[in-house]
């Protein structure tokens, strides 16, 4: 997805004066940012959380204001003063908590080592039964959708759009290589998965991948990337695209992102291109068959009524716009394990929409 950077004046409470180790600056003035769902940001160079970067101070946004100015989470060992800073910017946007910097000398194999054995483990009947869950909510759900007098139908696509972000999720473990011991499985059940979402398995496994080795790098990280202040100042429609992407129109920045990102042979390796036109193959097969059978069935309407409105629900669920405290880095100054722990979110979603959708992975991962 995008971020953007954008100067506007504010009125904020601060934590003053803090004094995070040596300073250090990245060349240049360009400004670079991250929209947030509160309003626009501002994010200068200087700003991004680097190494030893001294911060004189981090703002936070006073709850009335719409624009707001960005934070900067400190990189040194925290203090009294700066664990404080951390809750205030947590309550501002809303969070539970803003995790303490990681220490500059760990390191991703330092983080693995220390995680129980257990984590890495496959647990098949767990795995089948997220399937299960996220099969049986999605029929569910159509059953809803054919039964349901118009006025409830926004309740039915709202069940439905989240049991089919089960899928999703059961496609994600998959392609992690989470959900089971024998790979081609996976790579079947991953196909198969992302089918009623007209998802190409192996292009976003690809892409994914990529996500996570290069998390929150500046022209690295695929899963979005932020939008440089001048284009967004000289780009009118840009500017509104994002606006509006991230307010009443949230799901079409997904949707702009999957249109991107994985139908684009020129955007793989040669040796990932085979692989990538296999999986493109069976989306366009389930599209040249299951489209037609649900208009020859229920006509244009219905295939608005069963596939479209779910579809833009799992949208909306995929769609959330980047923590506004958490940067983009330079690859000289990116680092695997901050990247991977500081720069990642952990959203809590209603119990019973996690049920709905076995919002469950089966081992972990980084």
């Amino acid at each position: 997805m995008a971020s953007v950077a954008h100067v506007m004046p504010s009125a904020t409470s601060s934590c003053t004066d803090r004094k995070q180790g040596p300073h250090q600056r990245l060349t240049g003035s360009q400004k670079i940012g991250c929209f947030s769902s509160p309003g626009l940001c501002q994010l200068k160079w200087e700003s991004l959380l680097v190494k030893g970067v001294k911060h004189k101070r981090c703002s936070i946004p006073s709850r009335g204001t719409r624009f707001i100015q960005a934070v900067a989470v400190p990189v040194a060992p925290p203090s009294e003063d700066s664990a404080d800073c951390r809750k205030q910017i947590a309550e501002s946007y809303g969070f539970r908590q803003i995790g303490e910097p990681l220490p500059e000398n760990v390191t991703m194999k330092d983080v693995i080592d220390s995680l129980p054995k257990k984590v890495f483990e496959i647990d098949d009947v767990k795995a089948w039964k997220s399937v299960l869950i996220s099969v049986s909510s999605y029929a569910l759900g159509l059953l809803m959708i054919s039964k349901a007098p118009w006025y409830l139908l926004p309740l039915a696509w709202a069940w439905t759009g989240t049991a089919v972000t089960g899928f999703f999720v059961i496609g994600h473990d998959c392609a992690h290589k989470s959900f089971s011991k024998n790979k081609l499985l996976e790579d079947i059940v991953g196909t198969l998965a992302f089918l009623p979402l007209i998802y190409p398995y192996e292009p976003w496994r690809f892409k994914h991948d990529k996500h996570h080795a290069k998390t929150n790098m500046l022209h690295g990280d695929t899963a979005w990337h932020p939008v440089w202040k001048e284009e967004f100042d000289t780009s009118p429609f840009l500017r509104k695209a994002i606006i509006y992407g991230y307010g009443p129109f949230r799901p079409w920045m997904s949707i702009a992102h999957w249109l991107i990102w994985h139908f684009d042979l020129s955007k793989f390796r040669p040796n990932e291109v085979k692989r990538v036109k296999i999986s493109l193959a069976c989306v366009f097969a389930f599209m040249a068959i299951g489209w037609p059978l649900i208009i020859l069935k229920t006509g244009i309407a219905g295939w608005i009524k069963y596939w479209l409105m779910p579809w833009l629900g799992y949208h909306f669920w995929v769609t959330l716009p980047p923590a506004p405290h958490i940067p983009f880095k330079s690859p000289n100054e990116w680092n695997a394990a901050q990247a991977q722990l500081n720069g990642t979110v952990h959203c809590d979603y209603p119990k019973c929409c996690d049920t709905i959708r076995a919002n469950q992975s089966t081992k972990f991962y980084l």
